[in-house]
């Protein structure tokens, strides 16, 4: 995947010298490099990783994997809150922190360009290191793009994906890191998982050498944008009053807390009997999960479906 017209990746995240290896599977396998692997003794004191409260199932899922000790970060609206990022740094002192700054999953949210610059100088002060993980910073359906992590912290791992961008069973990847700890990191996924596919490597390059990705992007910019505007419009209309959702910018998801005391896993059950379903928000929280969330993903339905499928929802919720 070094050839072709995506060759250099690396012009993405501008300004930072980095090396470049491809990765299959967990996104954040990455992490579990930085974070204790194996149980240690009562005497070893390893300094655990933080994330962003809620963040994406499957990296907290790899980090119970590597048996370490997660640490929430509290956040808002937009994003990340530094000020609960500096106490939990000065507490807990985290090797790393993971996050997903652009149209997070599970809340959509992007962080601002001051936070970014905030959360790199913490990093930087404190030796943390940012896991940033970017597979949906291309879908952006309005705005102006924000200014990646990597490209002002060179305290920064990055990780991207194929399959928001190319195909979702391009389950191909790629992760940006300074060199010196490139190596260790490489070590550590041939530990894993020997290496990554080859012929997934080959079918990449060959779809790259003869496709526009570009203008792929594009597309799925324009298709994906009318998808999140007929969510997004018909959820007054769904939700019951006093509910909170996101706005996304872009991405894939849509964030949502009801009112009152309630769980969505009791409520997905009533919806699967309309054939309609969302992810409860239990699963993304390291610690005390918040169920009255949900997580609703607007990408692979049409507008059409998506009205639809609110109009059913609309008979469990109100």
């Amino acid at each position: 995947m070094t050839s072709g017209k995506r060759s250099a990746i690396s012009a993405d995240v501008s300004g930072v010298t980095v090396a470049l290896t491809v990765a299959q599977g967990c996104p954040a396998r990455v992490s579990m490099s930085m974070c204790p692997r194996w149980p240690r003794p009562p005497t070893e004191n390893p300094r655990p990783p933080a994330v962003e409260e809620p963040t994406y199932l499957a990296a907290l899922q790899c980090f119970q994997m590597a048996g370490a000790r997660i640490v929430p970060v509290a956040s808002d609206a937009d994003g990340l809150d530094p000020a609960s990022l500096r106490e939990v740094v000065a507490g807990e002192k985290p090797a790393l922190l993971y996050l997903v700054p652009t149209f997070a999953n599970p809340t959509g949210r992007t962080l601002p360009a001051a936070r970014r610059a905030e959360i790199a100088e913490i990093a930087a002060e404190n030796s943390v290191w940012l896991v940033e993980d970017d597979p949906y910073g291309e879908l952006r359906y309005r705005g102006s793009a924000v200014a990646s992590l990597a490209s002002i912290s060179d305290r920064t791992v990055y990780l991207g994906s194929f399959s928001k961008i190319g195909a979702p069973g391009m389950r191909l990847g790629w992760l940006r890191a300074p060199a010196e700890l490139l190596r260790t990191l490489v070590i550590v996924k041939q530990a894993a998982d020997l290496h990554t596919s080859t012929v997934d490597q080959a079918a990449a390059a060959s779809y790259l050498a003869h496709t526009d990705l570009d203008a792929h992007v594009a597309r799925l910019c324009v298709e994906y944008g009318a998808r999140r505007d007929a969510m997004v419009a018909a959820l007054p209309s769904t939700v019951p009053d006093g509910t909170t959702w996101s706005d996304p910018d872009g991405g894939m998801f849509v964030w949502l807390r009801l009112p009152g005391d309630v769980d969505s896993a009791v409520l997905l059950k009533e919806a699967l009997k309309h054939d309609v379903a969302f992810v409860p928000g239990a699963p993304f929280f390291a610690t005390t999960p918040d169920r009255a969330t949900f997580r609703m993903s607007f990408t692979s339905t049409t507008p059409e479906e998506i009205r639809e499928g609110m109009a059913r929802l609309a008979k469990v919720l109100r």
